[in-house]
């Protein structure tokens, strides 16, 4: 994930003429400004050719060219494999976005990486939850709501049948081979709670955001388990 957003900041400082403030990324590409400076600090170790002026931005010194990425066999490996079960687990719109992401990583690497990326012999397979499509309907406006911090209301179904309303906090979501698992703060309870996208039956924003609150996020729930 933070390869990707390397690349994507480069994009955007190649495409523009003037600095670009780290306020300006952070917004753009949804995270803080504290990860932009990382994320730059990263880059210009790396010997990208990145200048910053305190007050003014960031952006790529005039008359330097990027020189090709180069990965060892092993990454490569875990970047098809990787991209592969994105595309099989994921819904139109996380497909799609794979295969750009694979394609802008293509144009990127060296001309005998090209090849290995190409012609890898790695393949990424998932068989879909039964129902299909319709087991991932609620995919793309979930990870919107988990991405934009959206109180949501949902009607769920659970493994007995019984349907209930809920007011969530959608913090995460995993991929398991055969579901996707959203990972929300109930309101109603007060606690953590699990909950299977295939058996989510509607959902709504509340048109409500929630602040980041110590005890209540995603990372809270993994130290849990």
């Amino acid at each position: 994930m933070r390869t990707l957003r390397l690349f994507a900041i480069l994009d955007r400082l190649r495409l523009r003429r003037r600095p670009v403030s780290a306020e300006t990324l952070a917004e753009t590409l949804g995270v803080s400004v504290r990860t932009i400076y990382r994320d730059m600090s990263a880059l210009q170790s790396m010997g990208a050719p990145i200048r910053g002026e305190g007050g003014i931005g960031y952006q790529i010194e005039k008359g330097y060219f990027l020189p090709p990425l180069h990965f060892d066999p092993d990454e490569l490996d875990a970047i098809v494999l990787g991209m592969g079960l994105v595309a099989a687990r994921g819904d139109g719109p996380l497909t799609n976005a794979a295969l750009r992401a694979s394609a802008k990583i293509n144009a990127v690497l060296s001309d005998d990486d090209k090849d290995a990326y190409s012609d890898s012999p790695l393949l990424a397979y998932s068989v879909h939850a039964e129902g299909g499509g319709d087991s991932i309907a609620f995919l793309s406006p979930l990870r919107a709501a988990v991405r934009k911090r959206q109180r949501l209301a949902i009607t769920y179904r659970d493994l007995q049948e019984k349907r209930s309303a809920r007011r969530i906090r959608p913090l995460g979501l995993t991929a398991f081979d055969a579901v996707w698992l959203l990972t929300g703060w109930c309101e109603k309870r007060s606690a953590f709670r699990n909950f299977r996208i295939d058996r989510i039956e509607a959902l709504e924003s509340t048109g409500q955001t929630f602040r980041r609150e110590p005890g209540r996020e995603f990372k809270d729930y993994l130290r849990t388990l």
